[in-house]
């Protein structure tokens, strides 16, 4: 594919993760602190999203295998969850993470249960998209290099 055609695919790529509501503005700021000096940035946020997201995926799992459910500790990682999604403006994650949240909230461990799988299913598609992005991203960059 040629440099133009790469570099349109890239954009309509990003322009989509926005347009499904997988991404919102703290996204776009992490990119525009990626410069010469710091060119893989965004890469190196979004992995370091993806180790602690894992922790806290299994964190989570833990806490809810464990009777009786503490709801406050299981807050308290969804709230950290939260709080990684949103510092990369993964924006249906996070919106899954509050209704979890909610469930723990009303100590509805059914609640919390499915509303975890949903937040799982957010992560993982997201995980995916951003990772297939970053690649492309990723092309288009060493095409444009001389």
């Amino acid at each position: 594919m040629d440099r133009n055609g790469l570099q349109h695919q890239v954009d309509c790529m990003r322009r989509s993760l926005f347009d499904q509501g997988y991404l919102d503005e703290p996204f776009i700021q992490l990119e525009e602190l990626q410069d010469d000096a710091n060119p893989n940035f965004v890469q190196e946020i979004v992995t370091l999203f993806y180790t602690d997201s894992a922790r806290l995926i299994q964190n989570i799992e833990h806490a809810l295998s464990t009777r009786p459910i503490d709801f406050n500790k299981l807050d308290d990682y969804m709230h950290q969850f939260k709080g990684s999604s949103s510092s990369i403006g993964a924006k249906r994650v996070m919106n899954e993470c509050s209704v979890f949240r909610e469930h723990c909230s009303a100590e509805n461990a059914e609640g919390c249960m499915r509303s975890f799988q949903q937040v799982k299913q957010e992560y993982v598609a997201l995980r995916r998209k951003l990772e297939d992005y970053l690649q492309m991203e990723k092309q288009a960059a060493v095409s444009r290099t001389p």
